[in-house]
């Protein structure tokens, strides 16, 4: 068995997304005699790998405590966009001409490989990203996948340092559709693009939470 993480590390030198660009912070606690250690993390929940619930944008959606880990979990297949040129709007062409067979209730994960590349990197990992259009929303829930993954920063509006909810189109689309959005993968080059496998989104049941950092695997045979 053949474990694959796709998630991408944090710590005190991980920025949030532009509106907010904070840094995490991590504060080390000791006592003596003898070394005994506890960090406290003050954190977005939208750092690093992480997957988004409704909340994040209406006022009475989901959140983290109320999706059951099955919605995220599954069989899942790669639609391999590689190589993509920074700042790209992801069309539906695009998805189509990669895309393998998808079947109702699958897991999608879009490679562009720019996580692979620009993460640790900041702004640049934010601004410079590839993007997903509406239209390529649209097209990734018609296919009736029950979660979406991309591995770059796929809302265009979220780049900017200020914006509207009304702009969060890409999350209302998926999330609206009943389905979850993953977003900051990585490694997804290490997967196989002509076969399906199983995928593993374990996101922090946090109360109340819009959105929650998450372990994202994968196992092959």
């Amino acid at each position: 068995m053949n474990i694959v993480d796709l998630t991408v590390p944090i710590g005190k030198d991980t920025y949030s997304p532009p509106s907010v660009n904070q840094p995490i912070g991590m504060t080390e606690f000791h006592k003596e005699p003898g070394f005994w250690m506890v960090t406290e993390i003050t954190m977005m929940l939208h750092a690093g790998s992480h997957v988004d619930f409704t909340k994040h944008y209406v006022e009475d959606g989901e959140t983290a405590d109320q999706v059951l880990l099955a919605r995220c979990c599954g069989e899942a297949v790669v639609i391999d966009l590689t190589p993509v040129e920074p700042d790209h709007d992801i069309t539906p062409e695009d998805l189509e001409a990669a895309a393998p067979e998808i079947r109702a209730g699958d897991i999608v994960l879009v490679r562009t490989g720019w996580s692979d590349q620009a993460w640790g990197d900041f702004p640049r990992y934010y601004v410079g990203s590839p993007a997903c259009t509406p239209e390529a929303a649209r097209w990734l829930v018609a296919t009736e996948a029950k979660a979406i993954g991309f591995d770059c920063f796929p809302e265009r509006a979220a780049k900017k340092q200020s914006y509207l909810p009304s702009e969060f189109v890409v999350h209302e689309i998926i999330g609206n559709s009943g389905a979850i959005l993953m977003q900051t993968l990585t490694r997804l080059g290490e997967l196989p693009a002509d076969r399906r496998f199983m995928f593993y989104a374990a996101f922090l049941k946090v109360t109340g939470g819009e959105g929650a950092p998450t372990r994202f695997f994968a196992v092959l045979d």
